[in-house]
């Protein structure tokens, strides 16, 4: 009998859901970085466990929303948890209980849709056994867990144990998705993805997360190559010299990194073209939450 759900992977900003998802599919499908709120959109990631098929849903980190685009990132992150089977909270060991951590505990209590929900206690190397178990303890105090574990998704510790429980629990049924499927991405938007993290990466804090990425031309050649022209949105004229960078080195930098990762997710040559535009009010344009896989009106 095969078994078939999904799993909602949600938590604060920068608790290490993205490098969970990464770590149990084997392969880069969300954006990782030290920045916090990387994530925009609802990626699932897909796992064979057995004859269990884990469709893993890493969702924008729950925090309190100021913008348009902040609410329609959280707005995503718990439309993500309420379709899930069973959701896995990520706790950061070295934070401890947070003021956002309650209240996305909180929010937990009182939602109708809640199913299974596992509490993953994540960086257990960062403190000692005595925290840990308070943490533990006091998390299970405020919350009805159906399981806790401690892992560390950067090193692997505990992960095991995490998808062969949740490999488990998902419900009976055939499976969504062929076996050799890793993501429901299109590439269109997984590419965007990669080149928006390059930028992150690589601008630090000299820009604000006010830009975007979009894919606007996917072309096949016979030669077996890609060609991708991609569209860097930003809101201000000013940040479009802080991506090219002097005599257009930095946007190079970016494309290149941005190239060789595209090209060793996908196994062939690819040809990437970026240029930058300024859209001041690309933020309330609801075709460019379109693009990301957010819906414009969840932002009200």
């Amino acid at each position: 009998m095969k078994k078939a759900g999904f799993v909602a992977l949600i938590g604060e900003p920068n608790a290490g859901k993205s490098t969970l998802l990464n770590h149990f599919v084997g392969s880069k499908v969300s954006i990782v970085t030290h920045k916090v709120q990387t994530t925009r959109t609802k990626i699932r990631g897909i796992v064979i466990e057995g004859n269990s098929q884990i469709v893993f849903v890493d969702t924008p980190g729950l925090f309190k929303p100021r913008r348009r685009l902040d609410r329609a990132m959280v707005a995503a992150a718990w439309g993500g948890a309420a379709d899930a089977d069973v959701i896995v909270l990520l706790v950061e060991a070295h934070r401890g209980l947070t003021d956002g951590v309650e209240r996305i505990v909180r929010d937990l209590s009182t939602s109708s849709k809640v199913r299974l929900v596992v509490l993953a206690i994540n960086k257990i190397d960062k403190v000692k056994s005595p925290v840990l178990l308070s943490l533990t303890k006091q998390m299970n105090e405020l919350f009805s867990f159906s399981k806790t574990f401690l892992i560390s998704a950067d090193r692997g510790f505990g992960t095991k144990d995490l998808k062969l429980w949740l490999a488990n629990k998902v419900p009976d049924g055939p499976w969504f998705y062929p076996e050799d499927q890793i993501a429901d991405l299109p590439m269109k938007m997984i590419a965007a993805e990669i080149t928006r993290e390059k930028l992150i990466l690589r601008l630090h804090q000299e820009l604000p997360y006010q830009l975007t990425v979009e894919t606007e031309n996917w072309n096949d050649r016979k030669d077996g190559s890609v060609r991708v022209d991609q569209i860097i949105y930003v809101s201000r004229s000013g940040h479009k010299g802080i991506i090219l960078g002097n005599r257009g080195e930095t946007i190079k930098a970016i494309s290149i990194a941005a190239r060789e990762e595209l090209e060793s997710f996908m196994g062939r040559r690819v040809h990437l073209f970026c240029q930058i535009k300024v859209r001041e009010k690309w933020l309330n344009e609801a075709e460019r939450y379109a693009e990301m896989g957010l819906d414009f009106n969840d932002g009200n």
